[in-house]
């Protein structure tokens, strides 16, 4: 039995990184940069205008200024701002040599069709100078940023459209147990409805991922052990649910140990998720948990999404944040570490979910975050700071 700490440093540390390719930058989105990206240009590219208004010379505030021209957005100037002078320019536009500044509309009055004044005694430059944003050959992101779409609104800005990332991660899905049926199915007396393999498939979408399910396997194992073949053999990645505790039933380890995998552990000091499995060979790899949703469900977020992103290049931090609990807090247990469902109020208070246990995946819905319970504390009292995962 190994620490949930433990069990990420393994994960990391025996998962290699897929390949290499470029790709459109339409289809970019949640991939991995898998070299820095360095601008060829400067941003802004020249100096422009951060508004409409009028480019003039400061010095000349005070005086009557004659217009020269209009410069609309897109077409450069053809006059040279002078001695009280000035030219109309619209936001966005190439502010003209000899301007230092644009002052807005709203701070002028028109004299005449050729001539304006400054009705404020100072202004702001309103001018955004090139090169202030970005610099040419600035590294604008870096090799392993997960790409969102603000990362996108950059690679389109400095002419990226074939960005290098890491390969997307063929993930396999499968769900033991005979008693399971699908959603579509009607359960018999002793049957229940496939939960996980759905949910799954939903965490995966989340992060840009589509699964390939390969259905629900009998309590079998030959049957088992086909398909865990078949999986392995056309996936990078194979994620269980079920079929990982100490039961009769309970295959999976095995079976992986006969298709000569290494399992680096079995057993973790987390609830839930006790039984969970991550082994490897040869650059495939094994994410096994127990059945019970919630168990599946939290220890994808715990570790196997640390799995799948680490196999497409990028070290995967979630988002934790530390806030005080609005009640008493207490549980009986202290031989592990724990994660249960809660929600923030209005004053953003953690507020513990009623929770029923591993199966009770209906309790996630009113979820915000999985708040963490250290091991050995048995108690958080009003007010406590408490860690809180976002989901």
């Amino acid at each position: 039995m190994i620490t949930f700490n433990e069990a990420l440093k393994t994960v990391k540390h025996a998962t290699k990184k897929l390949p290499k390719e470029h790709i459109e930058l339409s289809k970019c989105l949640n991939r991995v940069l898998a070299e820095d990206v360095i601008s060829p240009i400067a941003i802004p590219p020249f100096n422009k205008s951060a508004m409409d208004g009028f480019a003039c010379r400061q010095e000349d505030l005070s005086e009557m200024l004659e217009i020269l021209e209009t410069i609309p957005a897109g077409t450069p100037p053809t006059k040279v701002i002078g001695e009280k002078q000035c030219s109309r320019i619209m936001t966005g536009a190439m502010v003209p040599e000899g301007a230092d500044c644009v002052i807005m509309v709203e701070h002028t009055e028109t004299l005449d069709e050729k001539h304006i004044r400054f009705t404020e005694s100072n202004t702001k430059t309103n001018i955004c100078i090139k090169g202030e944003d970005i610099h040419e050959n600035d590294i604008v992101l870096k090799k392993g940023t997960r790409i969102k779409p603000q990362h996108i609104s950059v690679l389109a800005e400095i002419g990226c459209t074939q960005p290098l990332v890491y390969q997307r991660v063929k993930i396999g899905i499968i769900a033991t147990g005979s008693e399971l049926v699908e959603p579509n199915e009607t359960p018999e007396a002793t049957q229940i409805r496939n939960v996980n393999s759905w949910q799954l498939m939903a965490q995966l979408e989340k992060i840009g991922i589509t699964g390939n399910y390969y259905g629900i396997v009998a309590d079998s194992k030959e049957a088992t052990k086909e398909v865990i073949a078949k999986c392995i053999d056309e996936n990078d990645l194979l994620i269980v649910s079920g079929g990982v505790s100490v039961g009769e039933y309970d295959y999976i380890p095995q079976i992986l140990k006969e298709l000569e995998f290494n399992i680096w552990f079995h057993t973790l000091t987390v609830k839930p998720g006790k039984h969970t499995v991550f082994a490897t060979r040869k650059g495939k790899y094994v994410f096994a948990m127990p059945g019970n949703p919630v168990s599946s469900f939290v220890q994808f977020e715990l570790l196997g999404k640390a799995l799948v992103f680490r196999l497409m290049g990028h070290n995967y931090h979630p988002a934790i944040v530390r806030l005080p609990i609005s009640c008493d807090y207490k549980r009986k247990r202290v031989d592990r570490l724990e994660f249960i469902p809660v929600r923030l109020n209005a004053n953003n208070r953690v507020i513990p979910v009623d929770y029923h246990g591993s199966a009770h995946i209906n309790a996630f819905t009113q979820a915000d975050g999985i708040m963490t319970i250290p091991r050995g504390v048995d108690e958080f009292t009003e007010g406590e700071f408490v860690h809180v995962r976002q989901i």
